[in-house]
């Protein structure tokens, strides 16, 4: 299982998450930040959880993202 958490407020749409994990990040067209899909939003942080096939290309997300605001744990 992994934990992928996203501060969305912080986002800059620099569009790197989306390039390394497309089945888990779109860009919003409404202000042009990324959207984690899946996520529940608690107190600024959006979270979701998945299986670990996804973990290669979200740690490659959260590395390339210029504001260090993706955060992936596996449990």
């Amino acid at each position: 299982m992994v934990t992928i958490t996203q501060q969305r407020h912080k986002c800059i749409g620099c569009h790197y998450c989306v390039e390394l994990a497309y089945d888990r990040w779109r860009m919003s067209k409404k202000d042009g930040k990324s959207v984690l899909l899946g996520a529940t939003e608690k107190k600024g942080f959006y979270t979701v959880r998945v299986g670990d096939e996804e973990l290669d290309d979200n740690l490659k997300a959260a590395e390339a993202c210029p504001v260090k605001i993706i955060q992936v744990r596996q449990r």
